[in-house]
């Protein structure tokens, strides 16, 4: 299965330019099934209706999420009607919408995927993500009631993710983490074949602070005295992600390499499609 990850889109500059290329890319590499984080494709904060079935429309089969999630109010009433909408599903009981959902792909393959949020450094600080990884894992197993199973980690630690990454190593195909917005160089296949990379990176322009506009973030460093609000960066957009080849036969990864296209990145393109 040819599975493709897209990090945070920040603004209209990276929601526009996933939008623009991933039909595409789709086309291009065959791909069978698309995830990308949405968390920050409004303004930098939240994400609409709108901007999600656009996404959808693009090619995305899922839409994940984090911190963010209800940053625009709306999705806590879309959040319930739209399966392929994905909040953290370590919210606790109650919360709108659901944090995990059983997809079918282009090829036909069943995949399960999974939104989980950090505890280190993060806000709100949630119930714990490693026990909702295991209920997850253990209600659909990888091989029997799933062929596939994605993680998306949203969290700030390394450490937690490198943990969580070894924590489901085997039993899930690829453990990916969101929410710094910098693409890590750690993607590899982990020791029991899960695809893991620490962060994907953000689909947004990388001359900024995060995807922000770099004046007043670069002002509150020097002065401490906010002078206006965060706006997202309106420059090219690169976009990043993380391509996998996951075997038909144990639903584990077989080659994993980074995506980077457009904008101010090196060029990173996977060599196995």
């Amino acid at each position: 299965m040819r599975f493709l990850f897209l990090g945070d889109m920040v603004g209209r500059t990276g929601r526009v330019a996933v939008q623009e290329r991933l039909p595409g890319l789709v086309h291009d590499w065959r791909l069978d099934f698309v995830v990308v984080n949405g968390e920050n494709a409004a303004g930098g904060f939240g994400i609409t209706e709108d901007i999600f079935n656009e996404t959808i429309d693009a090619g995305a089969d899922v839409v994940t999420t984090g911190n963010h999630v209800w940053d625009q109010r709306e999705a806590l009433v879309f959040a319930a009607r739209q399966d392929a909408f994905l909040r953290p599903a370590n919210y606790p009981p109650g919360t709108p919408g659901q944090g995990s959902g059983l997809f079918t792909a282009r090829n036909g393959a069943r995949v399960m995927v999974a939104n989980l949020m950090g505890r280190a450094f993060m806000h709100p600080e949630l119930d714990d993500p490693f026990r909702a990884a295991s209920e997850i894992v253990a209600g659909c197993p990888l091989g029997t009631d799933a062929d596939a199973v994605v993680i998306d980690f949203h969290a700030e630690a390394t450490s937690e993710k490198q943990s969580m990454g070894h924590h489901l190593d085997g039993r899930v195909s690829v453990v990916v983490g969101t929410h710094t917005h910098v693409p890590t160089a750690d993607h590899q296949i982990l020791v029991n074949g899960t695809a893991y990379q620490s962060d994907a990176g953000m689909c947004g322009d990388y001359d900024s602070s995060l995807g922000m506009d770099k004046e007043e973030p670069l002002n509150r460093f020097l002065t401490r005295v906010p002078r206006g609000r965060f706006e997202a960066a309106s420059g090219p957009a690169t976009i990043c992600g993380l391509a996998v080849d996951i075997s038909d036969r144990t639903g584990l990864a077989e080659q994993v390499a980074a995506v980077r296209l457009g904008g101010r990145l090196s060029q990173s393109v996977p060599d196995f499609w």
